[in-house]
């Protein structure tokens, strides 16, 4: 089945080291304020289960989820000092993911490609 669902999601999971939760939500707090500012961004926002975290992000398309690495990327690697990037995911239409593939490698994530669906 075709969707001309254009949305890609990134999926991060991070393990916050120990002691540095209170300054890994003050990232958090950084990086909503600047990804506010991204007109491609549908969703954003962070959760957290003991010492884990995971932003919860979509964009309309692949061009919007780079802009926004390119938004945070300083900010990500400061935050990356006091956590570990765990798992990451990316997911969405084949023709979109083509777009992400090289740009994120260095990341290694799992792509999941959308085969079924509908957007409101």
């Amino acid at each position: 089945m075709a969707t001309e669902d254009t949305c890609c999601t990134i999926v991060p999971y991070f393990k916050v080291h120990d002691g540095e939760m209170e300054a890994f939500k003050a990232f958090c707090e950084q990086f909503v304020e600047k990804t506010e500012t991204e007109s491609k961004c549908l969703y954003y926002g962070f959760s957290f289960d003991g010492d884990e975290a995971h932003c919860r992000e979509g964009y309309e398309d692949a061009a919007g989820l780079l802009a926004h690495l390119d938004n945070v990327g300083a900010l990500l690697q400061e935050a990356l000092k006091i956590a570990d990037l765990t798992r990451l995911e990316v997911h969405g239409p084949e023709e979109e993911l083509a777009a992400l593939r090289e740009p994120l490698a260095g990341l290694s994530p799992q792509f999941f490609t959308l085969e079924y669906g509908f957007r409101r």
